[in-house]
C-alpha cells in the first residue's frame, strides 16, 4: 500500500517537472506574441474615464479568461481529431487583425483632420454604450492573440504526454493573462501614483518630481502603445498567413521576416477594408433603390 502511495508520488513528481520544463519552453516561444499582445490591450483599455478604467480593464480581463476556457479544451480536442481547423482559424483571425491595424492607419492618415462639432450632447447612456462596445472589441482582439498564444505553445508540448499538454498550455493561458493585464493595469494607473507622490511629497523634492514625471509621461506611453499595437496587430497577422500558408512561406525568401509580416499584414488588411467597403457601398446603393 505505501510503495503504491510513494509511486504515485513520483508519477506525479515527474509530471511536474515535465510540465515545470515544457512551461519555460513555451513561455519562451510565445514571449513575442506576448508583447505584442500587452501593446495591443494596452491600447485597447485606454481612453476611459479615470474612475472607469480600473472596472473596464477588469471586464476586459475577465472576457480574457473566458477566451483561454473556450480556445485551451477545442485547442485540445482539434489538434488530437482535426489539425487542420486551427490552422483555418488561425488564418481567419489574421484578417481580422490585419484588418484592425490597416483599419487604425486609414483612420489617422484621412479622418483625424475631421472638426469635431462644438456641441456634443453627451449622457450615462451614450459613455455606457462606447464602454461597452470598446470591451467588446478588446475581447474580441484578445480572443485572437489567445488563439495565437495557445496554439504556440501546444506546439511546444506535442510530443509529451496530455496531461503535460493540458497542464502546460493552461498555465501559459493563465501567465499570459495575469501577466499582460497585470501591466496594463500598472500603465492606466500611471497618473494616479503620479498625483499620489505629490500630494505625499506635499509637491517638493524627488517624490515630487518623479510625481509629475509619470503624469506627464501616461500621454506619451498612452500615444506610443497605440502605435506600437497597430504595428503589432499587422505584424501578428503578417506572421499567422507566413507560419500558416505554405506559399507565402517560401515567398520571397530573401526579405527579412519582420518585412514579410508587415508587408502580408498591410495587404490582408487593404483587402478586407476594400471588400467591406464595397460592400457597405453596394448595400447603400439598393437602399437607395
Amino acid at each position: 500500500m505505501a510503495s503504491g502511495i510513494f509511486a504515485v508520488l513520483d508519477d506525479i513528481a515527474s509530471l511536474m517537472d515535465d510540465v515545470a520544463l515544457a512551461s519555460k519552453i513555451a513561455t519562451k516561444k510565445t514571449a513575442g506574441i506576448l508583447g505584442d499582445d500587452l501593446a495591443v490591450n494596452a491600447e485597447k483599455a485606454t481612453g476611459f474615464l479615470s474612475s472607469r478604467e480600473l472596472p473596464v480593464l477588469w471586464a476586459i480581463t475577465k472576457g480574457s479568461l473566458l477566451n483561454k476556457l473556450i480556445i485551451v479544451p477545442i485547442a485540445l480536442l482539434l489538434n488530437a481529431f482535426f489539425p487542420i481547423a486551427i490552422k483555418a482559424a488561425l488564418v481567419i483571425g489574421g484578417f481580422y487583425l490585419a484588418y484592425e491595424g490597416v483599419e487604425k492607419i486609414i483612420e489617422y492618415l484621412f479622418h483625424r483632420s475631421h472638426p469635431a462639432p462644438k456641441e456634443v450632447e453627451k449622457n450615462e447612456d451614450s459613455d455606457n454604450s462606447a464602454e461597452k462596445t470598446k470591451v467588446k472589441s478588446a475581447i474580441t482582439t484578445d480572443f485572437i492573440l489567445s488563439v495565437e498564444i495557445v496554439i504556440i505553445a501546444l506546439g511546444t508540448v506535442l510530443d509529451k504526454s496530455l496531461p503535460t499538454q493540458i497542464i502546460t498550455v493552461a498555465i501559459v493561458a493563465l501567465l499570459a493573462t495575469i501577466g499582460v493585464y497585470g501591466i496594463v493595469a500598472l500603465i492606466v494607473r500611471m497618473d494616479d501614483a503620479g498625483f499620489k507622490l505629490i500630494k505625499h511629497s506635499h509637491d517638493k523634492g524627488f517624490l515630487s518630481r518623479l510625481g509629475h514625471l509619470l503624469v506627464k509621461a501616461l500621454p506619451v506611453v498612452i500615444k506610443f502603445l497605440g502605435f506600437v499595437g497597430t504595428i503589432a496587430l499587422i505584424l501578428v497577422s503578417g506572421g499567422i498567413f507566413i507560419h500558416n500558408i505554405e506559399y507565402l512561406h517560401h515567398l520571397l525568401p530573401g526579405l527579412p521576416s519582420m518585412v514579410k509580416e508587415v508587408m502580408m499584414g498591410l495587404i490582408a488588411g487593404l483587402l478586407v477594408v476594400g471588400v467591406l467597403t464595397a460592400g457597405k457601398t453596394l448595400v447603400s446603393v439598393f437602399k437607395r433603390r
